[in-house]
């Protein structure tokens, strides 16, 4: 069985304001992934003292990392990460498409995705991460790229795969009924097994809302998911991790 896990760490900044990395990488340590999708990463930005954050968590927990950075402001860069102790091998990653509407919303947070191909047990599994953005018409613009011929139906992209990330979105809106007409919500498909709760993931404090996503194809079989839940889940990031185990079936 594989773990999963996708982690919005909210720039390794805490509910209590404190940034603190160490507390950061022992929420993902305590649940041992082999697999680890992280948002809203700094590398090298002042506002966090210049930490390459990809590479500072990726030493703590002993993981290979790729970064494929959204936003690059001269030296400083915020991206997505994705950490694994599997072999792997980077794909793709690049932007996504803004809001396609006025030029008003040329001031949105650009938004990217970062593609791996990582071989678990011998099979290889296309792991995509991404970060959405807030506004809804620019969500269904970059999920509309992800299900395209860039993404998840380039050739490349063969199944099994798996779509994780904040993807700001509750099912039902047009970004996730644009994915899932390619994908499917591994939440429901855990709750078939045994009941696994709403999973909800926002705030981390008290989470009240699912917009964390783990969406796979044909191949993946869902073995169970969770929302770890603590003091310290609480307060390491605005955002619970949500965890997906797994296994991947025979496609012969």
């Amino acid at each position: 069985m594989t773990r999963i896990m996708t982690y919005n760490v909210h720039r390794c900044v805490g509910t209590d304001g404190k940034l603190d990395v160490g507390r950061v990488a022992e929420v993902i340590a305590r649940q041992a992934p082999d697999i680890v999708a992280l948002q809203e990463v700094d590398v090298g930005r002042a506002r966090t003292r210049g930490v390459d954050q990809a590479h500072e968590l990726a030493q703590r927990l002993d993981m290979a990392f790729h970064f494929n950075a959204a936003l690059v402001i001269e030296e400083e860069r915020y991206g997505d990460a994705i950490l694994t102790r599997l072999p792997e091998r980077r794909i793709k990653s690049g932007p996504l498409p803004g809001h396609p509407g006025h030029r008003a919303f040329r001031a949105l947070e650009p938004r990217g995705a970062l593609w791996l191909a990582i071989d678990i047990d011998g099979a290889e599994v296309q792991v995509l991460n991404t970060h959405l953005g807030l506004v809804p018409a620019e969500q269904a613009a970059q999920a509309a790229a992800l299900a395209g011929p860039e993404w998840l139906g380039h050739a490349d992209c063969r199944t099994p795969s798996i779509l994780v990330g904040d993807l700001n979105a509750i099912v039902g809106s047009r970004a996730l009924r644009r994915l899932m007409a390619r994908l499917h919500d591994a939440r429901w498909m855990a709750r078939r097994k045994r009941p696994s709760g709403f999973l909800a993931t926002f705030p981390s404090r008290m989470p009240l809302v699912a917009i964390d996503h783990i969406l796979v194809s044909h191949g993946i079989v869902v073995q169970g998911m969770s929302v770890p839940r603590d003091a310290l889940t609480g307060v390491a990031s605005d955002h619970a991790p949500l965890v997906m185990d797994f296994s991947v079936a025979s496609l012969a």
